[in-house]
């Protein structure tokens, strides 16, 4: 590893406890997209075959990929762009992966923060309880989308809040915060999937459903999305464990530390998805409904359960975001305080004033982008997504492993896995042989590049 002498990272922080980081970064994996991206994927590509493979996506691809980024930022001791610098050299091409990792935090967080708006805005919907036919509970969420006012107002809240909360710091900001948010999520979805299990008649259909196999109704589609979400489901290649794991202590096991946040993100997953589910059959509606799931599907739902399930599901779902929210912003963060050698308030307050202004764009939906780069013409919330999401996180991912599996030094990631038995010669194969390749797939998938799959015309 290159000498580095710069003060800055002699003085960066860490976490002051174990369970502070295992809190911290499960937060940072479990947001949206276990509680709401999940569940209805699950749904359209018919459920337990799905589950069994996802299952298997996030032991051969997600589990690796995490240590892998955690070893980096740990062996660093630094956020990702210099992180690649630290590990390789100055001036070194690899650091653009890191760059890629800051770029994707910014614009994820700058639309999903409209999202997560959209989840706080329900909260106070639900207290005054979903009223009237299907048609007009469904239309509030259209309501919501095409209002300029109303989604900027509660983007601009949800941004104050990551703000808040990552100018405290490592330990008394995201650690605080972490110890809060997350046991208060488990314990509300704990509670909502009691509920669905023995209040409702659809617990036994929602169990059937997740964990009994139909493999009939798993398509190639439904393949490759189990292995796109066990990558994305984790927080990975957009930099947010190479950060979180430059905080960690040196006692710790990145083997230990990864299988654990790894088991909690899925765990939370499949626990969302028997809530969700048990109603959905509680009321006959079927489990394939989209994206439309959460805000438009259930909202009809829980017009019958009442508000003492849907706003405790709308807070669950906001928690959720906020975790996940404050790990894209520390990234970024992170940057400009290694790099740059700014404060952390001046970092925090500039970067997130920045993402808020560029998130107008996604809360604005009359906005479009000027110009056709992927596909049609279309908003620029769905352009960031996709930009992101096919493309960028993918190939930051897939560059990330083809960095510690090849160019790494082997001293280094041994100083980082403890060890240099079997079950590191295992993790060195998949990192070098497995990993690669299932990234690569999700990359020309998003590209509509693979062979074998039919993209129309």
């Amino acid at each position: 590893m290159a000498n580095e002498s710069n003060d800055v990272y002699k003085t960066r922080g860490q976490w002051a406890g174990h369970l502070g980081f295992i809190l911290a970064a499960t937060g940072s994996a479990i947001g949206l997209g276990n509680i709401w991206k999940f569940p209805y994927i699950t749904g359209v590509y018919g459920g337990g075959a799905f589950v069994i493979v996802y299952l298997a996506c996030v032991l051969l691809v997600g589990l690796p990929l995490m240590m892998a980024e955690l070893m980096i930022g740990r062996r660093a001791q630094c956020n990702p762009v210099g992180a690649f610098q630290k590990l390789h050299r100055k001036g070194s091409l690899w650091q653009l992966t890191g760059w890629l990792g800051v770029v994707s935090g910014f614009l994820i967080l700058s639309y999903y923060s409209v999202v997560a708006g959209w989840s706080m805005a329900y909260i106070f919907k639900a207290l005054s309880g979903f009223s009237g036919s299907a048609e007009q509970i469904v239309g509030q969420f259209d309501i919501l989308q095409n209002s300029a006012g109303t989604s900027f107002l509660w983007h601009s809240f949800f941004m104050l809040l990551c703000i808040g909360i990552v100018i405290g710091g490592i330990q008394k900001g995201i650690e605080r915060w972490s110890r809060i948010l997350m046991p208060s999520l488990f314990l509300i979805l704990l509670a909502l999937m009691f509920y669905g299990l023995f209040a409702t008649d659809g617990g036994t259909a929602a169990l059937s459903f997740l964990f009994k196999p139909d493999f009939s109704k798993l398509s190639a589609e439904g393949v490759l999305s189990a292995l796109g979400h066990a990558f994305f489901t984790l927080s990975l290649g957009m930099g947010a464990m190479i950060t979180y794991g430059s905080y960690m202590k040196k006692d710790r096991s990145i083997l230990k530390d990864a299988i654990t946040v790894s088991f909690l993100d899925t765990l939370i997953a499949l626990m969302a998805g028997i809530a969700i589910f048990a109603l959905v059959f509680q009321y006959g509606t079927e489990p394939n409904a989209g994206p439309g799931l959460i805000f438009a599907t259930l909202p009809v739902l829980f017009a019958e359960t009442g508000p003492w399930i849907s706003v405790p599901f709308f807070i669950l779902l906001s928690f959720a975001a906020l975790t996940s929210g404050i790990s894209l912003l520390e990234v970024v963060v992170s940057y400009f305080i290694d790099q740059r050698n700014w404060k952390r308030s001046t970092a925090t307050l500039v970067l997130g004033g920045a993402i808020w202004f560029f998130g107008m764009l996604s809360a604005v939906a009359v906005w479009k982008v000027p110009v056709n780069i992927l596909g049609e013409n279309q908003g620029f919330f769905a352009f960031f997504d996709v930009l992101t999401t096919n493309y960028m996180l993918p190939l930051g991912g897939l560059l990330t492993c083809l960095f510690i599996a090849w160019r790494m030094k082997d001293k280094d990631r041994i100083g980082e896995f403890g060890s240099s038995g079997k079950l590191y010669s295992v993790l060195k194969f998949v990192l070098r042989f497995i990993t690669p390749i299932a990234l690569l797939m999700v990359l020309l998938h998003g590209l509509e590049l693979l062979p074998f799959m039919d993209y129309g015309p």
